[in-house]
């Protein structure tokens, strides 16, 4: 499908408020309750919001916020036992037309939904059917809303494919999800939500689970094919830099109500209520704007300022150890690791690292950055004896970590430690915190059973954690929670070297915001050395001291983190820098 297949077909509607026109999308006074076994829960208390044709408008809030929840009550998707149980939602601008979600019956929502209302789902792995191939799921959406016949829908959904920027659209048609990237994933759920041409699209969270560049070439899509129909969007997202980037108009949330809203520019130019303000601190792609309101990221060079990127990478890609002051605790000479792709006699292989070299000092921050597949968990899985390279050699602190055997190898357990990325993952569910963090104390035989509930108690208070939660298992926790818990555990050992990968990209910004500060005090304590595995360059910049950058398994930038990030010399780390949420903060309104 080439653009002219996603025609504006809202001409003369603004894209503003402020015409004659009727917002698309109107909520009155919504309230969502939730029956629990305690007893009925509030989620949105009093809601009201507006969307026209052909604007963007971010909700936002942290996990608990209501503006899931809002926009499930919009899409008719809240869960057995939600319900609205207060105020209006009316969809069209059209009063012959107009319909009360609010109030719609079940049988109807299937002729709206698809057609009149489109979703794009925060989790592409979730939301594609497994075991159906990706054309058939684009077609079937075209059929269910009888917009092509059965014969055309397949040409259709191929060419809905090709419009959303999808490669050899033909061949992927025929592929299943799995077979597919995470950003291709999210660009057919795209496709799907827009092949109707709805009135209104809702984005719930539609990038959290990418990385940022993919993050901005599919929010580019988005923002393209919706622009193009006039389409309105609501965006739900706990990001208030991807808000700032994409949004005409913010509401923020708190506790099921909204208590801030009006244009982006002038809600990031001037907070006024204190969640938003600790919102716009906690993000780490905005920093604090200077009078005239220019938005500046962490991280980040303004695109005009930003210098030409060469070609070249740095004149030696190993960090300056003795610049330090420290000696390097971690030493990575050379290491490669190839995995072979198909049967043996095939001889592909892939080569997910590919001769990669830096040094870690003791106690500093080092950080691997690159998109998925870019090789840097692989490497780090290296650093850790986790996996045996085919070349080159990782020394922690003078000892060969790939010949270390017996006593060696349980010693190098010990002071060696992992922070996963998931910690509803990391964390036995069966497990309380206390038995979960206690683990690796029983493993290594660690003090007496009085010495280890008292370890874990210290532990605990170490991470901010009340000893009240000691009794809970994972799924009683925040994912905060959840993430210190894993923390406390990954320090029951007192070691020195700590790899975290991705350890907040789950949290929300203001969450991630108070773990990055736990980590950063934890270090300064602690003397810990960090493996910081990461793909956002601006968690980066407030983590760590040297940064590497990692493409197809090869390391093609390294140096202070300042100076790479400011003074990026590879393209692909330019492309990285460019693609921090809030370093395009919109500024194109009154």
């Amino acid at each position: 499908m080439t653009a002219d297949v996603l025609t504006a077909r809202t001409a003369g509607h603004p894209s503003r408020p402020g015409g004659d026109a009727r917002p698309v999308l109107v909520v009155r006074d919504l309230h969502v309750t939730y029956r629990g076994t305690d007893g009925d829960v509030p989620a949105v208390r009093g809601v009201d919001l507006d969307v026209h044709a052909g604007e963007v408008v971010a909700l936002v809030g942290e996990s608990g916020s209501g503006k899931s929840s809002t926009a499930h009550a919009v899409v008719g998707l809240l869960p057995a036992n939600g319900a609205v149980t207060g105020g209006a939602l009316t969809l069209g601008d059209d009063p012959r037309t107009a319909l009360d979600l609010a109030t719609l019956p079940e049988r109807a929502w299937s002729r709206v939904r698809g057609a009149r209302l489109g979703l794009v789902p925060q989790d592409p792995g979730v939301a594609l059917n497994p075991v159906q191939r990706v054309g058939d799921q684009v077609a079937e959406v075209l059929r269910i809303h009888h917009r092509t016949t059965r014969r055309a829908a397949h040409a259709r959904a191929v060419e809905i494919l090709d419009a959303v920027g999808i490669d050899v659209p033909v061949a992927r048609a025929r592929q299943y999800p799995h077979q597919l990237s995470g950003g291709m994933r999210q660009r057919v759920l795209i496709g799907i939500a827009l092949a109707c041409e709805p009135e209104l699209l809702v984005a719930d969270e539609p990038t959290s689970a990418l990385d940022v560049t993919v993050q901005r070439r599919v929010l580019d899509l988005l923002a393209d094919l919706t622009a193009r129909t006039g389409t309105a969007v609501l965006l739900i997202t706990h990001d208030l830099a991807v808000a700032a980037d994409r949004a005409d108009r913010v509401v923020v949330m708190k506790d099921g109500r909204v208590v801030e809203h009006g244009a982006t520019a002038q809600v990031l130019r001037d907070p006024r209520h204190p969640y938003t303000r600790e919102l716009l601190a906690a993000a780490p792609g905005l920093a604090a704007r200077g009078a005239g309101g220019a938005p500046t990221a962490r991280g980040a060079v303004p695109p005009a300022a930003r210098p030409a990127a060469r070609t070249a990478p740095r004149a030696t890609p190993r960090v300056d150890v003795a610049a330090s002051g420290a000696p390097a605790l971690v030493e990575v000479d050379g290491l490669t690791r190839t995995f072979r792709l198909g049967p043996r006699r095939s001889g592909e292989v892939l080569r997910a690292v590919d001769g990669v070299t830096f040094a870690v000092p003791r106690g500093s921050a080092f950080a691997l950055v690159g998109e998925s597949g870019s090789g840097k968990s692989t490497t780090a899985r290296l650093v850790l004896g986790l996996d045996r390279p085919d070349a080159g050699a990782v020394r922690f602190d003078g000892v060969t970590v790939a010949a270390a055997r017996g006593v060696a190898l349980r010693d190098l357990r010990r002071r060696t430690q992992l922070v996963h990325q998931d910690p509803s993952t990391a964390l036995d569910p069966r497990f309380t915190v206390a038995r979960a963090v206690d683990e690796p104390l029983r493993a290594h035989r660690v003090g007496t059973p009085a010495e280890r509930r008292e370890r874990v108690a210290d532990l605990l208070a170490q991470v901010h954690l009340s000893p009240d939660l000691a009794r809970r298992r994972p799924a009683e926790l925040s994912g905060g929670q959840r993430q210190r818990v894993a923390i406390a555990r990954a320090l029951a050992l007192d070691p020195e070297l700590l790899v975290l990968d991705e350890p907040t990209s789950a949290l929300d910004v203001s969450v991630q915001a108070r773990v990055l500060d736990l980590l950063a005090d934890l270090r300064e304590r602690r003397g810990l050395t960090y493996l910081f595995v990461s793909h956002d360059l601006a968690v980066v910049r407030r983590v760590a001291e040297h940064v590497g950058v990692m493409r197809a398994g090869r390391l093609v930038e390294t140096g202070r983190t300042a100076d790479v990030l400011d003074d990026p010399r590879d393209p692909y780390t330019a492309e990285l820098v460019g693609a921090i949420p809030g370093t395009h903060a919109r500024e194109d309104q009154p």
